[in-house]
């Protein structure tokens, strides 16, 4: 179904924003990986609401806690529940919602799908469904850690609005992205940024922009031919979060306006290494990773939820405005950048077990 996600490393997400809590349960994790709960509580400290004054002030501590598949510290090679209560919900902040359908959300779409819907803050649509996904990657990291120690996993935000970083990703570093707010490892830039978020806010209003992701360290071989490349798995991961509206690997979009003679990555021996003289393909040829530097982008649009008066229509079908309420991100992408990194992580520990299943590990270059 929809909530589940992987293959050998499989996820299942529950919950609403205003429920009594959310979660996930993590199956295919190896045993033996040391594990607690405070392996995972650093991203969700991440991802959490009421983080800085740029985000949303719903105040949600998200502690985990793992109520099945770990022992004394260690994996069983069981599922592993975690489970996250919510403390701050409110409703009742959202009674007006119960017969209006708020512009761009999922209220509409949902009623057309399943006739019901949860009405208090989006309920499963929400953002905070986020949360199962962001802790169940923090046992991935474990699985990568042992198996593919020198893979590193580095999101950062590029762009917003109209303003626009240049990071190179083969040397961002995670120390400079977590340094400000924002998660712009540009000083400068994160800078003029935060305050752009600050005058849209003030203005009732929202902001989108890009976040970027690096994968450096990959071996090659990890992704399937045709349907499951890794390139596809991974624009699919990123495209089930929520706002996200665009992908591109490698040179994405731009690359269309090159020849082929300019697009072209040369091959080329460093020691025993393949290696290629450019990354246009993003470190993904034929669907299966080549070594190089992984490097894609996310697009996510403007926070759906303004404070300003919109015209919309009401269950009944009648014309009306509405005024959002409740507690909402001016702009996502601070937040959305461990979700990025979650996903990539996910897919990532997946293949690396199909990897491991299919061919008995990496095979050694040619």
């Amino acid at each position: 179904m929809s909530n589940q996600f992987g293959h050998l490393f499989r996820i299942s997400t529950w919950g609403e924003s205003h429920g009594g809590g959310v979660g996930v349960v993590v199956d295919g994790c190896p045993p033996r990986l040391s594990l607690c709960e405070a392996d995972i509580q650093i991203d969700l400290d991440r991802r959490r609401p009421g983080q800085s004054e740029i985000v949303t002030p719903r105040a949600e501590e998200d502690r985990c806690q793992i109520l099945s598949g770990v022992f004394e510290g260690l994996t069983l090679g069981t599922p592993i529940a975690i489970n996250i209560t919510n403390k701050d919900a409110r409703p009742e902040a959202y009674r007006e919602m119960e017969n209006a359908y708020r512009p761009s959300h999922a209220d509409y779409t949902y009623d057309a799908k399943f006739g019901i819907r949860n009405w208090q803050g989006g309920g499963r649509t929400s953002a905070r469904e986020t949360i199962g996904r962001v802790a169940a990657a923090a046992i991935g990291k474990k699985v990568l850690s042992s198996l593919c120690p020198k893979l590193e996993v580095v999101a950062y935000v590029s762009s917003i609005h109209h303003l626009h970083a240049k990071i190179d990703p083969e040397t961002v570093q995670f120390a400079d992205v977590e340094s400000n707010i924002v998660r712009c490892p540009d000083a400068e830039m994160a800078a003029r940024m935060i305050e752009h978020i600050k005058e849209v806010r003030s203005a009732g209003d929202s902001v989108g922009g890009i976040i970027e992701c690096a994968v450096r360290g990959v071996p090659p071989g990890l992704g399937e031919p045709v349907f499951d490349r890794l390139e596809a798995d991974l624009a699919k991961a990123a495209l089930s979060l929520p706002a996200t509206k665009g992908f591109e690997i490698g040179s994405g979009f731009a690359g269309s306006l090159m020849r082929g003679s300019e697009h072209n990555d040369h091959f080329y021996m460093e020691g025993d290494r393949v290696r290629t003289r450019t990354n246009r393909s993003g470190g993904v040829q034929g669907g299966i990773s080549n070594g190089e530097t992984i490097f894609f982008r996310v697009a996510f649009k403007p926070t759906a939820t303004i404070f300003q008066s919109q015209p919309t229509v009401s269950r009944q079908g009648e014309e009306i405005e509405l005024k959002a309420r409740g507690r909402h991100d001016a702009c996502v992408l601070p937040r959305a950048v461990p979700m990025v990194e979650a996903m990539t992580v996910l897919v990532l520990t997946d293949h690396v077990l199909r990897q491991r299943a299919q061919n008995g590990g990496f095979n050694p270059t040619p």
